[in-house]
């Protein structure tokens, strides 16, 4: 599973989540790590304070590893992040040859949850990253993190 290190990187993720909450947008969060262990870029979900459906932080730490980070440094980082990566997103990591991803809730989590929240189905299937990206390394979900998640998707979905 995962180490101390790694759940300090992924409560990292849930702080950025809750900034992105505070400022309107959906609860995501994500950081790049090199493969020494270095922080090299995050970022939060700005898809509704930008207007851009797609500006997801697991989206933009893959643009920002391709124009800064070559193949081999790619191919050993990590990608933390709040929430299982979506299609869009797990296509942009296995483009770009990123290495392994871990996330605090799954999917299929935040689908039961918004669900529960009466939340209309995404217009994206909901696939696992290893059907988008067959072979990566991947984990998650990490069960000590998941009701801290659910509350900032509440949050968000139920803020006056």
């Amino acid at each position: 599973m995962i180490n101390g290190i790694e759940l300090r990187h992924l409560t990292r993720c849930v702080e950025l989540a809750a900034e992105a909450v505070d400022a309107g947008d959906e609860p995501f969060g994500s950081v790049l790590v090199s493969g020494d262990g270095t922080v090299l870029a995050e970022d939060r979900n700005r898809e509704r304070s930008l207007a851009d459906p797609t500006r997801h932080p697991e989206f933009a730490l893959a643009r920002w590893a391709a124009e800064h980070m070559t193949a081999q440094e790619r191919s050993t980082a990590t990608v933390f992040t709040s929430g299982e990566h979506c299609p869009m997103c797990a296509a942009a990591h296995g483009w770009v040859g990123l290495g392994r991803i871990v996330y605090a809730v799954s999917s299929h989590q935040l689908v039961d949850w918004l669900t529960e929240l009466g939340v209309s189905a995404s217009p994206v299937a909901t696939l696992s990253i290893r059907e988008i990206v067959p072979g990566l390394e991947v984990a998650g979900p990490v069960p000590e993190l998941a009701e801290r998640v659910r509350e900032l998707h509440r949050r968000f979905r139920t803020r006056s």
